[in-house]
């Protein structure tokens, strides 16, 4: 991947001029089954984007509770564009209750904020939507006269999953964003796409949120080498997260939430102060957040042997107390 990096041919991106970037976008586009995708630095700008490019100020979009587009990304949608967020519980398995949601659109009544946009999660805390769930959501939004995006940040991980072309997954949607970093290991960088007509949309809220780029092919050679080179070996971060809950089940002190491992994350429960359990896995050479409730992800740095180590170094700790 450096070594693509390097020697990237480069131009001004701003202009459309960076052959690189041309080519990620173009590959972006035909992975995602649409018909053009723009570059960003990061997955919260293409959500931003997303979100801009498909509401207008005063408008609503349906969203879920714990949804990286309402919940993490800085509350960007209302502070930047004035859009209404609307959130709603997800379902245990990520999706949301598309009668809740009906129930949640707007009156064409100008006492309420127009609903505009669905925008889903997959995957959602490391749980694939179902197939037939994407199906008829897109069915739904299409009858409701909703445009509707997927925050595809880990697509690829999902894809994997089903054992589907990402295509498959997209085509219910208006638009997707996917990041090229996290399970595809690219340094920065991710991707919107969707018609020609939304991704030339999106181009100027991105110049106007301080996102054009001059020579970005670098970054964008990072990125086409993890498309070509890293979407397959996820099913590797997969197994490693089987493997890690696994070995972690044993351990009493400890408890699984439902679906881990459903992907690249486990989710565990200490039942304890993890405080002084932070303090000597980091004597162990491994970095674990505090509290009691931890998100561990695999991903393409991450071993077989470091999953043996981990489990050992949870199990040690344990034992100690």
């Amino acid at each position: 991947m450096l070594n693509a990096m390097a020697s990237a041919d480069i131009g001004d991106d701003v202009y459309g001029e960076d052959p690189t970037v041309n080519r990620l976008e173009s590959m972006a586009a035909s992975l995602a089954g649409m018909e053009s995708a723009v570059f960003a630095s990061s997955g919260t700008q293409t959500n931003l984007l997303a979100l801009l490019t498909h509401c207008q100020r005063g408008e609503e979009y349906i969203v879920g509770q714990q949804a990286h587009t309402y919940k993490y990304e800085g509350g960007g949608a209302a502070v930047l564009g004035s859009i209404q967020p609307q959130p709603l519980e997800f379902e245990p398995n990520g999706t949301l209750d598309l009668k809740k949601v009906e129930t949640a659109i707007k009156q064409d009544d100008f006492h309420f904020a127009e609903t505009r946009l669905l925008c889903l999660e997959n995957t959602h805390a490391g749980k694939v939507l179902p197939m037939d769930y994407i199906t008829r959501a897109g069915e739904f939004a299409k009858e409701k006269n909703l445009s509707h995006h997927l925050d595809g940040a880990r697509l690829f991980n999902a894809a994997v999953a089903l054992n589907l072309p990402a295509k498959e997954i997209t085509r219910h949607f208006d638009s997707v964003s996917f990041c090229l970093s996290k399970g595809l290991g690219a340094p920065v960088g991710s991707m919107l796409c969707g018609n020609a007509g939304f991704i030339k949309r999106a181009r100027k809220w991105r110049k106007m949120l301080g996102g054009g780029m001059r020579q970005a092919g670098i970054l964008a050679a990072a990125g086409i080498y993890a498309l070509e080179n890293n979407i397959e070996r996820l099913a590797i971060d997969h197994e490693n997260a089987r493997l890690l809950a696994e070995g972690l089940s044993t351990i009493q002190e400890i408890r699984l939430t439902p679906d881990s491992a459903a992907t690249n994350m486990v989710f565990i429960q200490v039942k304890k102060n993890s405080s002084p359990l932070s303090a000597f896995m980091k004597s162990k050479g491994i970095v674990i957040p505090h509290g009691q409730f931890l998100r561990l992800v695999t991903h393409l740095n991450i071993s077989k042997q470091d999953i043996s180590s981990v489990v050992a170094a949870f199990k040690a700790y344990f034992a100690s107390r």
